[in-house]
């Protein structure tokens, strides 16, 4: 074997190495299982406190939290050993409790960065209560800045799938790793109270687009109509 071929053997058998790696370290990720069968009873009830909320609570926050109830009843991510039905109800003895405070630093004592807990109580193998609970905002720089509805969808949907039985993933793209990723930063109390005067805005906005786009044509036909004018005297004058 000559030298060039030599090298071509070795630069075969480095990308194949390379390759290998690769898909080994793509395919080393990781479901804890908690409980692989938490509740022994269907449906698993939920109460949803929306009535004694901190501060900066936005009512979108509740439909955000039913939405991620509805993923998990969906199949989630699809590592549930059982499937999951959730009823709804107006008591605070539900199965699962969801609650909300504005810093779980200060009001609990969790760690900087945490933005849910779930705190689950079992009683002989299984999940006997679950107490979830949500901050409304983050800190950052020098302000907590709230949680837009997609971000506190993603942190209700990981905190329910805790209540569910699972662990964390090392898969960065399950629900289940631990932190998520801020897809918007819409202050949803914010809008909520600024929607008023963004319409107007936006109506007043579309109105005077639309007069000078009219102004605009009625100039364009006048001009024309002068331009007639003139070229018609011009041409008699010839």
């Amino acid at each position: 074997m000559n030298r060039v071929n030599r090298i071509i053997t070795l630069l075969i058998v480095f990308s194949l190495v390379i390759l290998a790696a690769g898909w080994i370290s793509g395919n080393q990720t990781e479901q804890k299982i908690l409980n692989p069968h938490p509740w022994g009873q269907t449906p698993i009830t939920v109460h949803i406190d929306d009535k004694n909320v901190p501060e900066h609570y936005s009512p979108s926050y509740r439909k955000d939290v039913e939405r991620a109830l509805e993923y998990w009843e969906m199949g989630g991510n699809g590592k549930l050993a059982y499937q999951a039905y959730f009823e709804m109800v107006d008591s605070d003895n539900a199965d699962i409790v969801i609650m909300w405070v504005d810093n779980l630093e200060r009001d609990i004592g969790t760690n900087e960065g945490v933005a849910g807990i779930t705190q689950i109580y079992e009683r002989d193998g299984r999940y006997d209560r679950v107490v979830i609970i949500l901050e409304t905002s983050n800190y950052r720089g020098y302000s907590r800045v709230q949680y837009g509805n997609t971000a506190m969808r993603e942190i209700a949907a990981h905190e329910i799938g805790h209540a569910l039985g699972l662990g964390h993933s090392t898969d960065k793209k399950n629900i289940m790793y631990p932190t998520y990723e801020r897809r918007e930063e819409i202050n949803p109390l914010l809008l909520e109270s600024t929607w008023p005067l963004l319409l107007v805005v936006t109506i007043v906005a579309s109105i005077v687009i639309i007069h000078q786009g009219i102004a605009w044509v009625r100039y364009r036909k006048r001009r024309e109509s002068l331009e007639d004018e003139i070229f018609k005297d011009e041409n008699k004058e010839r």
